[in-house]
């Protein structure tokens, strides 16, 4: 799990980052939640996505926003962050340019993030969001959301209410050709303390499935 530095729109950023034996494995970056209120690359919802996609075969990257850990410059609510994103998922493509396919993830903010960058690539095909915080941002630019994913959330999520997260999965699920799976965990709360394995085990059982209907697509 080897540490990198990339150079970020606003200075260097600080990731991890795990290779896939496999030259055309397919990629994906994880995003971690809100900056001011404490989080970071190494937030336990983060890294066990990040371990579920390793375990798939991916190559995959976190890393911390801006201000966050050891990389540079200020929190720029939500608009830097999206292009430290950018950034980042630059850098991963450049290592592998070979991959099979590209995923984004998020946790909390980095949720919304990640789907604001799913907008601005089209070579996203994948995303995984967990406990994206509908309530407190605007998520009307998904119109329409251009790549099938899975949403992830506890039932007892006490900063994000989950009706909110159901209304926006209905708003997704009402569009043509996309395939949201909308998974809520019973009795996990917004960090999943004590569920953090169903929530590892929701992620690798949706990537298990997504990474061979692309295999029977790609063999067609």
């Amino acid at each position: 799990m080897p540490e990198i530095i990339i150079n970020g729109p606003d200075g260097r950023l600080e990731g991890r980052y795990q290779h896939s034996r496999d030259r055309n494995a397919p990629i994906a970056l994880i995003l971690h939640p809100h900056p001011q209120h404490g989080g970071t690359m190494n937030n336990k919802v983060v890294y066990t996505m990040y371990q579920s996609f390793a375990r798939q075969g991916f190559s995959v990257l976190r890393f911390n926003f801006r201000g966050v850990g050891r990389s540079q410059g200020a929190y720029d609510r939500g608009e830097g962050e999206l292009s430290d994103a950018a950034s980042s998922l630059d850098w991963l493509q450049s290592f592998n340019p070979n991959a099979g396919a590209c995923w984004i993830a998020g946790f909390s903010f980095g949720a919304w993030i990640g789907m604001q960058l799913l907008m601005r690539r089209p070579e996203i095909s994948g995303f995984v969001s967990v406990a994206p915080p509908a309530n407190m941002f605007d998520f009307s630019f998904l119109a329409p959301c251009p790549s099938s994913g899975l949403i992830v959330q506890g039932d007892k999520d006490e900063i994000v209410p989950p009706i909110s997260v159901t209304k926006l999965v209905d708003k997704l699920q009402s569009q043509r050709n996309l395939k949201i799976q909308h998974t809520m965990i019973p009795g996990a709360s917004h960090f999943f303390r004590d569920h953090l394995e169903e929530l590892g085990r929701e992620v690798h059982d949706y990537l298990t499935k997504s990474v061979i209907l692309d295999e029977a697509a790609v063999a067609r």
